[in-house]
């Protein structure tokens, strides 16, 4: 009976090791919120903006617009004739919504191959990454996040190209993401964490 008990504590505590907490923060419209519920969020958002000068709360309103701070996030379902399932609407995953070919070329750049979308560092040091490499390339201010979503959903390239002009609600959503991005600067400085 002993043997059994021990062999089943030991079996839920290995399970509970290896299950990740992908959950949302509760109230998405606080980042004093958001930091006090998970600290690890903030390290990886100053450790990402040590390296690469993107503003934590630049980081915050993109990756709220991105998975809603949601680990494994993913694009929803295309559907055949409404029921047939044919795969996801793209490869994006994980807290800051990378797409596969763009992880690699991160992975492959700053030669981090373990590195996974699901995990906060690895996603704000991915963020951080490619948007310091927007304002390289394109001029984009870091503290821009406008600009920097802009250039963050549609690619480099797309930025370039002005591709988000014919698209309204992406210019919409840019323009949240700004905004969003400002109410969490003013609550960070309100609550001391940057």
């Amino acid at each position: 009976m002993r043997k059994g008990l021990r062999a089943m504590a030991l079996l839920v505590l290995v399970a509970a090791c290896g299950s990740g907490n992908f959950s949302a923060p509760r109230n998405l419209d606080d980042a004093c919120s958001i930091v006090k519920q998970r600290p690890a969020y903030l390290k990886a958002m100053k450790a990402s903006e040590r390296r690469w000068g993107v503003p934590v709360n630049v980081q915050m309103a993109v990756l709220y617009q991105e998975s809603k701070f949601i680990g494994n996030a993913r694009t929803p379902y295309r559907f055949v004739l409404g029921v047939i399932p044919m795969g996801r609407q793209s490869s994006a995953y994980g807290y800051a919504q990378a797409l596969d070919a763009t992880w690699d070329e991160y992975r492959e750049d700053q030669r981090r191959f373990g590195a996974k979308r699901d995990r906060i560092n690895d996603a704000t040091d991915f963020m951080g990454w490619y948007m310091a490499e927007s304002t390289k390339r394109l001029g984009i201010s870091k503290t821009d996040a406008r600009a920097q979503y802009l250039a963050y959903h549609e690619g480099r390239s797309g930025y370039a190209r002005g591709s988000y002009r014919a698209k309204s609600w992406l210019v919409r959503v840019a323009a949240a993401t700004a905004s969003r991005s400002s109410s969490y600067y003013v609550q960070l400085k309100s609550c001391h964490k940057i």
